[in-house]
């Protein structure tokens, strides 16, 4: 079901409470996550933050280990925010090389940015991971019925998002054959300074690019042959309602809400100004 290391647009069929609530509860309550979650400014709010998501994730019944394998491809630019935060960030000195000067304060930045990174991607997978892309495009449609007024295609930008989203996994899945298959055949892809690095990659992203524009071409020319003629006239097999559930969900994310809120205004930044 789930393949690779990247979860984004992946779907996990399995019967949970996450998987049952409205479409449009959860991608309004994964909005406000990411807010929430930037408008937090210190470990403590990061504490409520990531309950809030370890709860969501055991209420999905979505295995840790797909979670996790999820953030390998983050892994680099991870690593790389948080030296990059070690050693610009002004304050005392923990060790030095060279005119480089890592400090306590970029240490402590560092990690606040990667935490919020870990959390912030653990909880937007669950959005693909328990919502179907029929049902992602209902919710989305749905929710940009109301600016359709105003000449916006709703059912249209819902699809492209959702294709987009469901091609994603398919992509990757692809250039790691093709990347594999060129291996195979003596290509290098990690030896060697960054330009030849990047002129290695070109034998990956010429084929890579040629495979996307045939399965859109398959895709479009699929649609057209089921008389496909956007969101017109279009009904549903189900209707999109709230339940008890929803609601209980939205509750607990409008109390996450305010206890984040509350830990911004008692305790402060994580680097309070002028410690630096």
């Amino acid at each position: 079901m789930i393949s690779g290391g990247a979860i984004i647009g992946q779907y996990y069929p399995v019967g949970s409470f996450v998987h049952s609530l409205d479409p449009r509860a959860k991608i309004l309550i994964s909005v406000i996550f990411m807010i929430v979650l930037f408008v937090g400014n210190n470990f403590y709010a990061f504490a409520v933050t990531g309950v809030f998501a370890v709860l969501a994730i055991t209420l999905s019944k979505i295995p840790w280990k797909v979670l996790i394998r999820g953030l390998r491809p983050i892994v680099f630019i991870m690593s790389f925010t948080i030296i990059l935060h070690l050693f610009l960030t002004p304050g005392q000195a923990i060790f030095e090389i060279g005119p480089l000067r890592a400090t306590w304060a970029g240490l402590v930045q560092g990690m606040f940015i990667g935490v919020r990174l870990i959390i912030l991607i653990m909880f937007t997978s669950l959005l693909t991971l328990t919502t179907s892309p029929i049902e992602l495009t209902d919710g989305l449609e749905d929710i940009l019925k109301p600016f359709s007024r105003m000449g916006v295609p709703a059912h249209e930008i819902a699809m492209m998002m959702t294709i987009a989203l469901r091609f994603i996994p398919t992509l990757l899945e692809e250039a790691d054959r093709i990347m594999k298959a060129q291996m195979a055949r003596g290509a290098d892809f990690e030896s060697g300074n960054m330009v030849q690095r990047s002129k290695s990659l070109v034998p990956l992203l010429v084929p890579l690019f040629v495979s996307a524009f045939r399965r859109a071409d398959d895709l479009a020319m699929a649609m057209e042959a089921r008389c496909y003629r956007g969101g017109e006239g279009r009904t549903r097999m189900r209707e999109l309602n709230l339940s008890t559930n929803d609601y209980f969900a939205f509750g607990l994310t409008i109390v996450m809400s305010a206890l984040v809120v509350y830990t911004r205004v008692r305790f402060g930044p994580v680097i309070p100004r002028g410690a630096v």
